[in-house]
């Protein structure tokens, strides 16, 4: 019986089948052939034999209809080698006592993978020649017979014959052992773990719905499983003795450790779900035992501006999801706990005060001879509150922004978490407008003088950083309006373009409204040079001549906040001859207009002869008109203090604080009887002719406040509600004018958001000035008491 087969594809060389012999005889005598050729190549002498003999051999068998002898006959002398080299090899093995000493069971586990990974070295060497030779019982027989091809019918012979209880019971506990002892600090042969790992992923096992690995079925569960107990003990240890630095800095460790495992022996498979093991026991577990550990949490790192530790939290805390919204928490409270502190601090002192020196108090500080150093007085300690609060609030917004960015990886989150705390505890401090405004004037007025633009600006853009988290900005803008102007009337600006830079910041966070009446302050300024100057170019040309020489700053009521408040004052002839001159002039120029005079903002220079010399005073307008009135009486004469009210009718306030200017500060140029640092009404004075000093120009600062005193606060509280009310008010009716109708709540929610640029409304005071618009007919309540109309 004989056959020729198919002419092979490519034009390559027929292997010709075995002629001229019975299908019994030729057959057994092929595969009795084969099968030592087959048990040679196992034994690794495929190179004394004929890979060409071979494949004819099992060509013949497939072709004569012995496919499934060669089939199982080939199975069964895979097993029997399997069986062999698992005797010869992994038995001896196996370990032979138990110890705890880490190099031994490491040694012994190493001998255990090696044995392993080198029977199946063994196996698929051979296994990859026999497929070689057995290709075409593949091709054909296999396909035919739905039976699994050579290759992976030896895989699964390996995996019954070797990865079988209890080798693999033992190899798995092999790997965990060695995985256990390189957790615990010591060194391993990676190798020899990765080389077993890499057995199991490319043996997979057949049974399942779907196909699926020996490593994922068995050796991934037992990892994760000793994983999970491990780092649940891990973390528990490291909380008991470690401060939170450490803690960070090991957990980190164990993240970079399983990361580089996982790549390295066993498979990045397992990366996701080991890591989720660390998230939840290392991290999870201990968020806010983390955060608040005495001495070494959050607070105690911010304190030391442990910049790096703070990033190695941020970056373990993003890992799970808990992490952020915990930090963001945290740093809430600890920003607002040490804003209260700084709030605290800031409102410790005397709470207003009825007189300071401007700028530079001139009471002595230093005792000299026998005299005590006098206590600052009340309101000088308020401005230095004032000015202390600004400062630690800009030092803590510039420490958070530091870690901000250099440990949270400017978190955007974060971020506004940070701003909303900042907002909470600043607007908690009431007097933050004025303090916030006090701190502008003061760098604007003293400040400057050291200090480049730029550091300046810096300044003033921290500045506006915390400006910009108060709610009730109407009542910056006031204090702001009252500082400005001293500043700009005293002259006292030490740059014209630093005030229009901070006007610029203004403007670029509240907008054109907000700093409307500011850029009319400035104006005035300029409109009154010019007409300063044409003033006396009138004078000039008329040829008069005029013993005092004015400067006249013409202020518009609607832009100033001091104008509508003028306070009386009774000239002397001179000064009433001068600026009735300016009244004529100006009044010529413009109809309709009415000059209201502000003495109490005035500053004078005089010229002052006592018994050893002259000197140049720079006085208030108050001060050179009492100064004036002793001008023509003797040197040993007084005048006492109803006297001086009398003939100036100055009121007691600014009339007390002109007095104790000229007699009770370091420029004596009035001696007080009795001598005293206080004025009262019962007191006399008498002009210092034995005044002297080393200047010949003398500035005496008014003893004035720039910090409210009780009354002044609660007058001006007073005047922002009433403002507010119809900022209210008129925000209703624009409106309701646009939209025509409206339900309450969203006409509620509307006004809010319009006047939030402003202040923050209260909703129940939006209510009552609905109610008044109702009452004077501008809305009108619908049928379903729910929402208004508005009646044109």
């Amino acid at each position: 019986m004989s056959a020729v087969p198919p002419r092979m594809r490519g034009g390559k060389a027929r292997i010709k089948p075995a002629r001229k012999h019975g299908p019994d005889v030729s057959m057994d005598e092929t595969w009795a052939k084969l099968s030592r050729n087959i048990v040679e190549i196992q034994n690794h002498n495929a190179a004394n034999l004929s890979f060409e003999e071979n494949h004819r051999y099992a060509y013949n068998m497939v072709l004569y209809k012995n496919g499934d002898r060669l089939y199982k006959g080939t199975r069964q002398l895979i097993a029997e080698n399997l069986d062999k080299l698992a005797k010869e090899y992994i038995i001896p093995a196996f370990p032979t006592h138990v110890s705890d000493d880490p190099m031994q069971k490491s040694q012994e586990g190493e001998r255990l993978l090696k044995a392993l990974r080198k029977v199946w070295d063994d196996h698929t060497s051979s296994l990859t020649k026999l497929r070689d030779v057995l290709k075409y019982m593949d091709r054909v027989y296999a396909k035919n017979a739905d039976v699994p091809e050579i290759w992976e019918a030896g895989l699964i012979l390996f995996i019954k014959h070797i990865i079988t209880h209890p080798i693999e019971d033992h190899v798995i506990s092999a790997i965990l052992t060695l995985i256990q002892i390189e957790r615990d600090g010591f060194t391993i042969n990676r190798s020899s773990v990765k080389g077993c790992v890499d057995v199991f992923l490319q043996l997979d096992d057949k049974g399942h719905r779907e196909t699926i690995s020996i490593y994922k079925r068995d050796l991934e569960p037992a990892i994760l499983k000793e994983s999970d107990v491990f780092y649940r003990r891990e973390g528990e240890r490291l909380v008991e003795t470690c401060d939170a630095p450490e803690y960070l800095r090991r957990v980190e460790a164990r993240f970079q450790e399983e990361e580089s495992r996982t790549h390295h022996i066993l498979s990045t498979l397992t990366t996701a779900p080991l890591r989720k093991i660390l998230e939840q026991h290392l991290v999870s577990a201990h968020l806010q035992t983390v955060i608040s550990m005495s001495n070494s949490g959050l607070d105690a790192m911010i304190d030391s501006d442990r910049i790096d530790d703070l990033a190695r939290m941020y970056r373990l805390f993003t890992k799970v999801l808990t992490g952020l919204p915990t930090l963001k928490k945290a740093l809430r409270e600890t920003i607002i706990r040490r804003g209260r502190q700084i709030n605290e601090a800031g409102t410790t002192g005397v709470d207003g005060a009825d007189s300071q020196e401007e700028d530079a108090p001139e009471l002595s500080a230093k005792a000299k001879g026998k005299a005590k150093a006098r206590p600052p007085n009340a309101a000088s300690q308020t401005l230095t509150l004032a000015l202390k609060w600004v400062q630690d609030v800009l030092d803590l917004k510039d420490k958070f922004d530091k870690i901000w960015s250099k440990s949270f990886q400017s978190d955007r989150e974060l971020e506004s978490s940070l701003n909303e705390a900042f907002e909470t505890f600043i607007n908690q401090n009431e007097k933050a407008p004025e303090y916030i405004s006090l701190f502008i004037d003061e760098n604007l007025k003293k400040g400057l003088k050291g200090k480049s633009d730029t550091e300046v600006d810096a300044v003033l853009d921290k500045t506006i950083t915390v400006f910009r988290f108060i709610t009730d900005k109407d009542v910056f803008e006031r204090y702001y309006k009252g500082h400005l102007a001293k500043r700009l009337l005293t002259g006292r600006s030490v740059s014209d373009d630093a005030e229009r830079g901070m006007l610029g910041k203004l403007k670029v966070e509240c907008g054109y409204q907000f700093t409307q009446k500011l850029e009319g302050m400035f104006h005035d300024m300029k409109l009154s040079a010019d007409a300063m100057e044409a003033y006396r170019d009138a004078i000039s040309k008329n040829g008069m001549d005029q013993d005092i020489d004015i400067s006249v700053t013409v202020m518009t009521s609607t832009f100033w906040p001091m104008s509508h408040t003028a306070v009386p004052c009774t000239f002397p002839e001179q000064l009433i001859k001068a600026y009735k001159s300016f009244e004529r002039f100006y009044l010529s120029r413009h109809s309709g207009r009415r000059l209201t005079w502000q003495p109490s903002l005035g500053n004078a220079d005089v010229r002052v002869q006592f018994k050893s010399r002259k000197h140049d005073l720079n006085v208030s307008t108050f001060a050179l008109v009492i100064l004036l009135l002793f001008e023509d009486i003797l040197d040993d004469q007084f005048l006492t203090y109803e006297e001086i009210k009398s003939s100036t009718s100055i009121p007691d306030v600014d009339l007390k604080r002109q007095l104790q200017s000229l007699a009770c500060a370091k420029y004596k140029v009035l001696k007080k009887h009795p001598p005293g640092r206080d004025v009262n009404s019962t007191d006399s004075f008498s002009f210092n002719v034995d005044f002297s000093a080393p200047l010949q120009k003398i500035k005496i600062n008014t003893i004035a406040s720039r910090v409210e005193n009780t009354e002044e606060r609660k007058e001006t509280k007073d005047r922002i509600d009433e403002e507010r009310k119809h900022q209210t008010e008129a925000c209703i009716v624009r409106i309701m004018k646009d939209r025509k109708h409206m339900t309450h709540n969203d006409l509620i929610n509307e006004v809010t958001r319009q006047l939030a640029s402003r202040f923050q409304p209260n909703p129940l005071n939006i209510k009552k000035r609905i109610e008044g618009l109702i009452e004077r007919e501008y809305l009108e309540r619908c049928e379903d008491r729910k929402s208004y109309n508005y009646l044109a």
